[in-house]
């Protein structure tokens, strides 16, 4: 009988072994995900290049880059490559969020949020250092966050960014790149909030919109933002059209085009549009870890579909949830 249970005993350490093995499997699978919040997807050469809001020190930045949208990797090698690092010759002390990267001429810029303010960095390499010459926020006045850089065709460029008075709300201005300031005598608030999605009874919190992007189709300018507080499980991404980079918008009919009941996880909202490798839209954004955690925050990549009303003549817009992304770090 103590022979047996010895192999009994072994043979339970052994199961509890494999079990644990599985375990682990499951773990590592669910780290290999890139836990970014309010990520955006930089699109140069055929490579893609992501970052987003870390929430963890060291503050700042960090980027992967990619070639097909579904595997990750730093191009140094290491783990953790900061394009942006606080105290750098940098604006901010905490609360480094929501950055957007674009090209100008030979130069890199980075708009992100930093202490409460929107700040612009620039760099001679996607991989930064993202540095400033004057260490500043881009508007003093007041608290604003979650900025956005379009340029139109014109060549002028607009800062899409929230402003705070008893709630998160949208504002444009015309902005000026050489000098990095906005021209505050053209601030303009977007719209308030007026549709059932956009404020649920799941979490409690003042009015939320935030994360815009703005994109030009055929002269009509798409405005996409998403709604409620970021830890409501109804977090969720629609978007207006207008004529002018001002307004009038006009809500889509059909928002949300991005919401839990779509895309099958809590808290899916704030990203960015981009191309991706077949010549599509795609958006990027983030959902809560789990149906029960929000923190960390992961990223998620949809493709969206695109069809012209021929009444309206613009874009009704959804995406196509049976092909999510899942960016993981290879």
């Amino acid at each position: 009988m103590k022979v047996s249970i010895q192999l009994l005993m072994a043979f339970i350490i052994l199961m509890c072994g494999s079990c644990q093995t599985t375990k682990d499997n499951k773990v590592d699978t669910q780290q290999d995900e890139i836990a970014f919040a309010d990520p955006t997807i930089f699109v140069e050469n055929n490579k893609y290049y992501l970052t987003g809001t870390r929430n963890r020190t060291p503050q700042g930045f960090s980027i992967f880059e990619s070639t097909n949208l579904e595997d990750w990797k730093t191009a140094n090698g290491d783990t953790l490559q900061l394009i942006l690092r606080e105290g750098d010759s940098a604006y901010g002390e905490r609360g480094f969020w929501a950055p957007q990267i674009f090209k100008e001429g030979s130069k890199y810029y980075m708009t992100y949020t930093a202490s409460e303010h929107t700040v612009l960095a620039s760099s001679n390499s996607i991989y930064g250092p993202f540095r400033q010459d004057e260490v500043r926020p881009i508007d003093e006045s007041a608290r604003n966050i979650d900025s956005f850089l379009f340029k139109d065709s014109d060549g002028k460029y607009y800062l899409y960014h929230v402003r705070f008075n008893k709630g998160n709300y949208l504002w444009v201005a015309e902005f000026d790149l050489p000098n990095g300031r906005l021209k505050s005598e053209t601030l303009k608030k977007c719209f308030d909030i007026t549709d059932s999605w956009e404020a649920t009874t799941n979490y409690n919190s003042s009015p939320v919109m935030e994360g815009p992007t703005v994109v030009k189709m055929d002269d009509i300018y798409y405005l996409f933002y998403s709604a409620n507080h970021f830890r409501n499980i109804d977090y969720a991404v629609g978007y207006a059209t207008s004529k002018s980079p001002y307004g009038p918008w006009e809500k889509y009919a059909g928002n949300p085009i991005i919401h839990r009941s779509i895309v099958h996880e809590n808290g899916s909202g704030h990203g960015d549009l981009f191309h991706g490798p077949d010549g599509r839209y795609y958006y990027v954004y983030h959902v809560h870890n789990s149906d029960s955690i929000v923190q960390p925050r992961k990223a998620r990549i949809v493709p969206m579909i695109m069809k012209k009303n021929r009444e309206t003549g613009i874009y009704d817009i959804s995406v196509d949830p049976s092909n999510i992304i899942i960016p993981r770090i290879k």
